[in-house]
Protein backbone atom coordinates (compact mmCIF):
# COMPACT_ATOMS: atom_id res chain seq x y z
CA UNK A 1 0.00 0.00 0.00
CA UNK A 2 1.38 3.23 -0.72
CA UNK A 3 1.28 6.47 1.29
CA UNK A 4 -2.10 7.15 2.15
CA UNK A 5 -3.71 10.00 4.70
CA UNK A 6 -5.31 7.99 7.52
CA UNK A 7 -8.22 10.09 9.93
CA UNK A 8 -8.01 8.19 13.23
CA UNK A 9 -11.02 9.63 14.87
CA UNK A 10 -10.48 8.84 18.70
CA UNK A 11 -6.91 9.46 20.72
CA UNK A 12 -7.54 7.39 23.63
CA UNK A 13 -6.54 3.77 24.41
CA UNK A 14 -7.64 2.29 21.13
CA UNK A 15 -7.06 5.34 18.46
CA UNK A 16 -3.35 6.69 19.66
CA UNK A 17 -1.52 3.24 19.47
CA UNK A 18 -3.35 2.40 15.90
CA UNK A 19 -2.13 5.99 15.12
CA UNK A 20 1.42 5.73 15.82
CA UNK A 21 1.20 2.39 14.47
CA UNK A 22 0.10 3.48 10.95
CA UNK A 23 2.73 6.40 11.47
CA UNK A 24 5.42 3.82 12.10
CA UNK A 25 4.01 2.37 8.43
CA UNK A 26 5.27 5.17 6.69
CA UNK A 27 1.74 6.80 6.31
CA UNK A 28 0.50 10.42 7.24
CA UNK A 29 -2.05 10.20 10.15
CA UNK A 30 -4.36 13.17 11.54
CA UNK A 31 -5.11 11.74 14.82
CA UNK A 32 -9.10 13.73 15.85
CA UNK A 33 -10.15 14.00 19.24
CA UNK A 34 -12.80 16.43 20.92
CA UNK A 35 -10.50 16.07 24.00
CA UNK A 36 -8.66 19.60 23.50
CA UNK A 37 -6.77 19.11 26.49
CA UNK A 38 -5.55 15.59 25.12
CA UNK A 39 -4.67 17.11 21.89
CA UNK A 40 -2.26 19.51 23.51
CA UNK A 41 -1.01 17.36 25.30
CA UNK A 42 -0.03 14.51 23.09
CA UNK A 43 0.82 17.43 20.91
CA UNK A 44 3.45 18.21 23.30
CA UNK A 45 5.15 14.55 23.30
CA UNK A 46 3.33 13.47 26.16
CA UNK A 47 1.71 9.67 25.53
CA UNK A 48 -1.58 9.06 27.65
CA UNK A 49 -2.07 5.08 27.25
CA UNK A 50 0.88 2.15 28.22
CA UNK A 51 0.90 0.94 24.84
CA UNK A 52 2.87 4.14 23.40
CA UNK A 53 5.91 4.98 25.07
CA UNK A 54 7.24 8.58 24.81
CA UNK A 55 9.48 7.77 22.57
CA UNK A 56 7.51 6.41 20.24
CA UNK A 57 5.03 9.12 20.30
CA UNK A 58 8.05 11.89 19.67
CA UNK A 59 9.03 9.65 16.74
CA UNK A 60 5.68 9.56 15.54
CA UNK A 61 5.52 13.42 15.78
CA UNK A 62 9.22 14.52 14.53
CA UNK A 63 8.24 12.75 11.20
CA UNK A 64 6.39 14.96 10.31
CA UNK A 65 3.60 12.55 9.14
CA UNK A 66 1.82 13.15 12.84
CA UNK A 67 -0.96 15.94 13.11
CA UNK A 68 -3.22 15.73 16.09
CA UNK A 69 -6.48 18.05 15.84
CA UNK A 70 -10.02 18.74 16.84
CA UNK A 71 -10.63 20.10 13.87
CA UNK A 72 -12.31 17.56 11.21
CA UNK A 73 -11.55 20.41 8.60
CA UNK A 74 -8.15 18.68 8.78
CA UNK A 75 -9.36 15.26 8.03
CA UNK A 76 -10.00 16.45 4.23
CA UNK A 77 -8.94 14.65 1.64
CA UNK A 78 -8.80 11.18 3.09
CA UNK A 79 -7.75 8.03 2.13
CA UNK A 80 -8.57 6.23 4.78
CA UNK A 81 -10.96 6.93 8.22
CA UNK A 82 -11.04 4.48 10.76
CA UNK A 83 -13.43 5.25 14.15
CA UNK A 84 -11.98 4.45 17.40
CA UNK A 85 -14.61 6.70 19.57
CA UNK A 86 -16.29 5.62 23.19
CA UNK A 87 -19.67 3.08 22.88
CA UNK A 88 -20.72 3.89 26.57
CA UNK A 89 -23.71 2.51 28.35
CA UNK A 90 -26.26 5.41 29.17
CA UNK A 91 -29.06 4.19 31.62
CA UNK A 92 -28.52 0.70 30.91
CA UNK A 93 -28.95 1.43 27.08
CA UNK A 94 -26.13 1.59 24.21
CA UNK A 95 -25.33 5.21 23.71
CA UNK A 96 -23.80 5.69 20.02
CA UNK A 97 -24.17 9.59 20.22
CA UNK A 98 -20.11 8.99 20.05
CA UNK A 99 -20.41 7.03 16.84
CA UNK A 100 -22.99 8.81 15.25
CA UNK A 101 -21.07 12.97 15.73
CA UNK A 102 -17.72 11.12 14.08
CA UNK A 103 -19.67 9.72 11.13
CA UNK A 104 -21.54 13.01 10.80
CA UNK A 105 -18.68 14.81 11.37
CA UNK A 106 -16.20 12.95 8.25
CA UNK A 107 -19.37 12.16 6.18
CA UNK A 108 -18.73 16.04 4.36
CA UNK A 109 -15.06 15.13 4.15
CA UNK A 110 -16.07 11.96 2.44
CA UNK A 111 -15.23 11.58 -1.65
CA UNK A 112 -15.21 8.91 -3.83
CA UNK A 113 -13.10 6.28 -3.63
CA UNK A 114 -12.00 6.64 0.83
CA UNK A 115 -12.29 3.73 2.81
CA UNK A 116 -14.13 4.13 6.40
CA UNK A 117 -13.77 1.84 8.86
CA UNK A 118 -15.54 1.14 12.39
CA UNK A 119 -13.67 -0.23 15.55
CA UNK A 120 -15.56 1.20 17.97
CA UNK A 121 -17.59 -2.05 19.68
CA UNK A 122 -20.86 -1.89 19.13
CA UNK A 123 -23.93 -4.46 18.77
CA UNK A 124 -24.29 -6.18 15.19
CA UNK A 125 -25.40 -4.17 12.26
CA UNK A 126 -24.45 -0.53 13.64
CA UNK A 127 -22.17 -0.03 10.53
CA UNK A 128 -24.64 -0.98 8.15
CA UNK A 129 -27.78 0.07 9.76
CA UNK A 130 -26.62 2.94 11.71
CA UNK A 131 -22.73 4.51 10.12
CA UNK A 132 -23.76 3.86 6.80
CA UNK A 133 -26.90 6.06 6.48
CA UNK A 134 -25.22 9.10 8.29
CA UNK A 135 -22.09 8.72 5.80
CA UNK A 136 -24.37 7.95 2.30
CA UNK A 137 -27.10 11.02 3.83
CA UNK A 138 -23.48 13.32 4.12
CA UNK A 139 -21.86 12.64 1.31
CA UNK A 140 -24.06 11.93 -1.24
CA UNK A 141 -22.04 8.98 -1.79
CA UNK A 142 -23.13 5.31 -2.02
CA UNK A 143 -21.43 2.83 0.43
CA UNK A 144 -19.83 -0.22 -1.51
CA UNK A 145 -20.01 1.68 -4.88
CA UNK A 146 -18.70 5.54 -4.50
CA UNK A 147 -17.05 4.52 -0.99
CA UNK A 148 -15.79 1.52 0.84
CA UNK A 149 -17.33 0.81 4.41
CA UNK A 150 -16.77 -1.72 6.83
CA UNK A 151 -15.96 -2.47 10.27
CA UNK A 152 -12.92 -4.48 12.29
CA UNK A 153 -13.39 -4.81 16.25
CA UNK A 154 -10.17 -3.27 18.29
CA UNK A 155 -8.06 -6.21 20.52
CA UNK A 156 -5.98 -3.51 22.66
CA UNK A 157 -5.12 -5.45 25.88
CA UNK A 158 -3.30 -2.38 27.69
CA UNK A 159 -0.31 -2.99 29.51
CA UNK A 160 -0.50 -6.81 27.65
CA UNK A 161 4.04 -7.14 26.45
CA UNK A 162 3.31 -9.97 23.94
CA UNK A 163 0.38 -9.14 22.51
CA UNK A 164 0.07 -5.91 20.84
CA UNK A 165 -1.56 -4.21 17.74
CA UNK A 166 0.69 -5.25 15.17
CA UNK A 167 1.00 -9.00 16.00
CA UNK A 168 -2.75 -9.66 17.17
CA UNK A 169 -4.91 -11.11 14.47
CA UNK A 170 -7.18 -8.80 13.47
CA UNK A 171 -10.89 -9.67 12.28
CA UNK A 172 -12.23 -7.84 9.49
CA UNK A 173 -15.24 -7.20 7.06
CA UNK A 174 -16.97 -4.93 4.47
CA UNK A 175 -20.40 -4.26 3.39
CA UNK A 176 -19.58 -5.28 0.21
CA UNK A 177 -16.76 -7.73 -1.69
CA UNK A 178 -14.96 -4.36 -2.51
CA UNK A 179 -14.93 -2.75 0.80
CA UNK A 180 -13.62 -5.87 2.43
CA UNK A 181 -10.75 -5.82 -0.29
CA UNK A 182 -10.46 -2.14 0.81
CA UNK A 183 -10.29 -2.77 4.40
CA UNK A 184 -8.13 -5.44 4.00
CA UNK A 185 -5.70 -3.49 2.25
CA UNK A 186 -4.91 -0.89 4.88
CA UNK A 187 -4.89 -3.38 8.09
CA UNK A 188 -2.41 -5.99 6.29
CA UNK A 189 -0.12 -3.34 6.07
CA UNK A 190 -0.16 -2.62 9.65
CA UNK A 191 -0.83 -6.22 11.34
CA UNK A 192 0.89 -9.26 10.64
CA UNK A 193 -2.67 -11.12 10.31
CA UNK A 194 -5.84 -10.22 9.43
CA UNK A 195 -9.25 -12.50 9.75
CA UNK A 196 -11.57 -11.87 6.95
CA UNK A 197 -15.39 -12.76 8.13
CA UNK A 198 -18.56 -12.39 5.68
CA UNK A 199 -20.11 -9.35 7.03
CA UNK A 200 -20.05 -6.23 9.50
CA UNK A 201 -22.20 -7.91 11.79
CA UNK A 202 -20.35 -10.99 12.19
CA UNK A 203 -17.54 -9.14 13.18
CA UNK A 204 -19.39 -7.44 15.34
CA UNK A 205 -20.79 -10.08 17.08
CA UNK A 206 -17.36 -11.63 17.02
CA UNK A 207 -16.08 -8.82 19.36
CA UNK A 208 -18.89 -9.33 21.42
CA UNK A 209 -18.94 -13.25 22.00
CA UNK A 210 -14.82 -12.62 22.95
CA UNK A 211 -15.83 -10.40 25.77
CA UNK A 212 -18.83 -12.34 27.10
CA UNK A 213 -17.22 -15.14 26.76
CA UNK A 214 -14.35 -14.02 29.21
CA UNK A 215 -17.39 -12.03 31.30
CA UNK A 216 -19.31 -14.95 32.25
CA UNK A 217 -15.95 -17.14 33.07
CA UNK A 218 -14.99 -14.54 35.48
CA UNK A 219 -18.84 -14.43 37.20
CA UNK A 220 -18.10 -18.21 37.73
CA UNK A 221 -14.61 -18.07 39.41
CA UNK A 222 -15.98 -14.88 41.14
CA UNK A 223 -19.05 -16.91 42.10
CA UNK A 224 -17.05 -19.92 43.50
CA UNK A 225 -14.81 -17.81 45.10
CA UNK A 226 -17.79 -16.43 47.43
CA UNK A 227 -18.11 -19.77 48.12
CA UNK A 228 -15.08 -21.14 48.71
CA UNK A 229 -14.08 -19.45 51.97
CA UNK A 230 -17.18 -20.17 54.40
CA UNK A 231 -16.34 -23.93 52.88
CA UNK A 232 -12.30 -23.56 54.67
CA UNK A 233 -10.92 -24.21 50.10
CA UNK A 234 -8.62 -21.76 48.92
CA UNK A 235 -10.23 -21.04 45.56
CA UNK A 236 -6.68 -20.25 43.85
CA UNK A 237 -5.46 -23.21 45.30
CA UNK A 238 -8.72 -25.03 43.36
CA UNK A 239 -7.64 -22.76 39.98
CA UNK A 240 -3.96 -23.83 40.06
CA UNK A 241 -4.93 -27.52 40.25
CA UNK A 242 -7.87 -27.69 37.65
CA UNK A 243 -5.49 -25.59 35.50
CA UNK A 244 -3.13 -28.80 35.08
CA UNK A 245 -5.71 -30.21 32.88
CA UNK A 246 -4.28 -30.06 29.56
CA UNK A 247 -7.69 -29.82 27.99
CA UNK A 248 -11.05 -28.76 28.86
CA UNK A 249 -10.42 -26.01 30.81
CA UNK A 250 -9.10 -22.79 30.27
CA UNK A 251 -7.80 -20.91 33.60
CA UNK A 252 -9.48 -17.64 34.88
CA UNK A 253 -9.41 -15.63 38.20
CA UNK A 254 -11.09 -14.32 40.43
CA UNK A 255 -10.98 -10.79 41.44
CA UNK A 256 -12.89 -7.56 42.79
CA UNK A 257 -14.82 -7.06 40.15
CA UNK A 258 -14.31 -6.29 36.36
CA UNK A 259 -13.54 -2.65 34.82
CA UNK A 260 -12.41 -1.31 31.33
CA UNK A 261 -14.55 -0.58 28.84
CA UNK A 262 -14.78 -4.20 27.32
CA UNK A 263 -16.40 -6.50 30.35
CA UNK A 264 -18.67 -4.33 31.95
CA UNK A 265 -20.40 -2.80 28.94
CA UNK A 266 -20.15 -4.83 26.02
CA UNK A 267 -21.69 -8.01 27.11
CA UNK A 268 -24.84 -5.47 27.96
CA UNK A 269 -24.98 -4.11 24.44
CA UNK A 270 -25.85 -8.11 23.30
CA UNK A 271 -27.88 -8.97 25.80
CA UNK A 272 -29.78 -5.45 24.90
CA UNK A 273 -30.10 -6.40 21.28
CA UNK A 274 -31.37 -9.24 21.88
CA UNK A 275 -34.16 -8.26 24.17
CA UNK A 276 -34.91 -5.19 21.19
CA UNK A 277 -34.99 -8.01 17.98
CA UNK A 278 -35.88 -11.40 19.25
CA UNK A 279 -37.42 -10.29 22.57
CA UNK A 280 -35.27 -12.69 24.51
CA UNK A 281 -33.80 -11.90 27.85
CA UNK A 282 -29.73 -13.09 27.61
CA UNK A 283 -29.54 -14.75 30.91
CA UNK A 284 -26.29 -15.87 31.08
CA UNK A 285 -25.57 -11.85 30.46
CA UNK A 286 -27.45 -11.20 33.39
CA UNK A 287 -26.50 -13.73 35.65
CA UNK A 288 -22.46 -12.55 34.81
CA UNK A 289 -23.09 -8.97 35.51
CA UNK A 290 -25.17 -9.58 38.52
CA UNK A 291 -22.35 -11.59 39.76
CA UNK A 292 -19.47 -9.40 38.70
CA UNK A 293 -20.98 -6.10 39.28
CA UNK A 294 -21.07 -6.99 43.10
CA UNK A 295 -18.04 -8.15 43.75
CA UNK A 296 -16.83 -4.65 45.24
CA UNK A 297 -19.47 -5.06 47.30
CA UNK A 298 -18.36 -8.56 48.38
CA UNK A 299 -14.47 -7.19 48.82
CA UNK A 300 -15.78 -4.88 51.21
CA UNK A 301 -17.75 -6.99 53.00
CA UNK A 302 -14.63 -9.22 53.43
CA UNK A 303 -12.40 -6.47 54.65
CA UNK A 304 -15.06 -5.06 56.79
CA UNK A 305 -15.07 -9.20 58.77
CA UNK A 306 -11.89 -8.70 59.02
CA UNK A 307 -11.25 -5.58 60.61
CA UNK A 308 -14.03 -6.99 62.76
CA UNK A 309 -11.92 -9.65 64.22
CA UNK A 310 -9.33 -7.69 64.59
CA UNK A 311 -11.71 -5.61 66.96
CA UNK A 312 -11.78 -2.59 65.03
CA UNK A 313 -14.93 -1.06 63.29
CA UNK A 314 -14.90 -0.13 59.72
CA UNK A 315 -16.05 3.75 60.76
CA UNK A 316 -13.46 5.41 62.24
CA UNK A 317 -10.33 2.70 60.64
CA UNK A 318 -7.84 3.92 58.36
CA UNK A 319 -7.84 1.78 54.67
CA UNK A 320 -5.02 1.93 52.45
CA UNK A 321 -6.03 0.79 49.12
CA UNK A 322 -3.36 -0.57 46.82
CA UNK A 323 -4.18 0.40 42.78
CA UNK A 324 -7.66 2.33 41.39
CA UNK A 325 -7.02 0.96 37.70
CA UNK A 326 -9.11 -1.40 36.25
CA UNK A 327 -5.96 -3.50 35.37
CA UNK A 328 -2.84 -4.40 37.02
CA UNK A 329 0.07 -1.97 35.42
CA UNK A 330 -1.97 0.16 33.29
CA UNK A 331 -3.47 3.31 34.52
CA UNK A 332 -7.18 3.03 32.94
CA UNK A 333 -9.51 3.89 35.54
CA UNK A 334 -12.83 2.97 33.21
CA UNK A 335 -15.33 1.30 35.21
CA UNK A 336 -12.80 0.24 37.56
CA UNK A 337 -14.11 -2.24 40.58
CA UNK A 338 -11.11 -0.67 42.92
CA UNK A 339 -12.95 2.98 42.92
CA UNK A 340 -16.10 0.73 44.14
CA UNK A 341 -14.49 -0.58 46.85
CA UNK A 342 -12.93 2.99 47.72
CA UNK A 343 -16.03 4.23 48.05
CA UNK A 344 -17.52 1.76 49.49
CA UNK A 345 -15.58 1.74 52.41
CA UNK A 346 -15.87 5.54 52.87
CA UNK A 347 -19.65 4.49 52.38
CA UNK A 348 -19.13 2.86 55.53
CA UNK A 349 -17.40 5.20 57.40
CA UNK A 350 -13.73 3.81 56.53
CA UNK A 351 -10.87 7.08 56.17
CA UNK A 352 -9.40 5.85 52.93
CA UNK A 353 -6.00 6.42 51.22
CA UNK A 354 -5.09 4.83 48.18
CA UNK A 355 -1.40 4.30 46.17
CA UNK A 356 -1.74 4.25 42.49
CA UNK A 357 1.33 5.07 40.17
CA UNK A 358 0.47 4.39 37.12
CA UNK A 359 -2.63 6.71 36.98
CA UNK A 360 -2.91 10.32 35.11
CA UNK A 361 -2.99 12.58 37.92
CA UNK A 362 -5.62 14.69 36.47
CA UNK A 363 -7.77 11.45 36.41
CA UNK A 364 -7.07 10.54 39.84
CA UNK A 365 -11.30 10.51 41.83
CA UNK A 366 -11.27 13.79 43.71
CA UNK A 367 -12.93 12.69 46.53
CA UNK A 368 -9.91 9.41 47.23
CA UNK A 369 -7.15 11.24 48.79
CA UNK A 370 -3.69 9.46 47.02
CA UNK A 371 -0.47 8.84 48.45
CA UNK A 372 2.81 6.93 48.34
CA UNK A 373 3.97 4.11 49.27
CA UNK A 374 5.73 3.97 52.38
CA UNK A 375 6.42 2.25 55.56
CA UNK A 376 4.49 5.17 57.35
CA UNK A 377 1.47 4.61 55.84
CA UNK A 378 1.27 1.00 55.82
CA UNK A 379 2.05 0.81 59.53
CA UNK A 380 -0.90 3.58 60.42
CA UNK A 381 -3.22 1.96 58.40
CA UNK A 382 -5.87 -0.41 59.88
CA UNK A 383 -6.17 -2.28 57.14
CA UNK A 384 -4.67 -2.84 53.48
CA UNK A 385 -6.20 -4.00 50.81
CA UNK A 386 -4.52 -5.31 47.10
CA UNK A 387 -7.08 -4.40 44.99
CA UNK A 388 -5.30 -4.10 41.54
CA UNK A 389 -1.90 -5.84 41.78
CA UNK A 390 0.87 -3.40 40.26
CA UNK A 391 4.30 -5.12 40.09
CA UNK A 392 5.80 -1.68 41.26
CA UNK A 393 3.93 -2.19 44.54
CA UNK A 394 6.22 -3.90 47.55
CA UNK A 395 4.24 -6.38 48.64
CA UNK A 396 7.16 -8.06 51.09
CA UNK A 397 6.92 -4.80 52.59
CA UNK A 398 3.39 -4.68 53.07
CA UNK A 399 3.24 -8.64 54.64
CA UNK A 400 6.20 -7.57 56.86
CA UNK A 401 4.71 -4.30 58.35
CA UNK A 402 0.89 -4.38 58.01
CA UNK A 403 -1.50 -5.79 60.43
CA UNK A 404 -4.27 -6.52 58.28
CA UNK A 405 -3.95 -7.48 54.55
CA UNK A 406 -7.03 -8.45 52.23
CA UNK A 407 -5.81 -9.40 49.07
CA UNK A 408 -8.14 -9.47 46.24
CA UNK A 409 -5.52 -10.63 43.30
CA UNK A 410 -3.15 -12.97 45.09
CA UNK A 411 -0.15 -11.69 45.31
CA UNK A 412 0.89 -11.96 48.96
CA UNK A 413 0.73 -15.78 50.41
CA UNK A 414 1.71 -14.93 54.36
CA UNK A 415 -0.02 -16.79 56.44
CA UNK A 416 -1.24 -13.58 58.01
CA UNK A 417 -2.88 -11.98 54.83
CA UNK A 418 -6.50 -12.84 54.16
CA UNK A 419 -6.76 -13.62 50.18
CA UNK A 420 -10.31 -13.45 48.37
Amino acid sequence: MGKTKVAVVGQGYVGLPLAVRVVEAGHNVVGLDVDEIRIKRLASGESLVEDVTSIRLAAALNSGRYLLSTDYADAAGFDVCVITVPTPLKDGTPDLSFVENAAESIAGHLRPNATVILESTTYPCTTEHVVRPILESGSGLLAGEDFFLGYSPERIDPGNPTWRLENTPKVISGVNDASLRHVEKFYNGIVEQTVAVSSPRTAELTKLLENTFRHVNIALVNELAMFCKPLGIDIWEVIDAAATKPFGFMRFLPGPGVGGHCLPIDPSYLSWQVKQMLRHDFRFVALANDINTHMPDHVVMRVARGLNANRKPVNGSQVLILGLAYKRNTGDLRESPAVAVALGLQQLGARVLAVEPHVDPLRLPEDILCVELTEEQVAAADAVVIVTDHDVFDYAMVERVSDYVFDACNRCHADSVERL
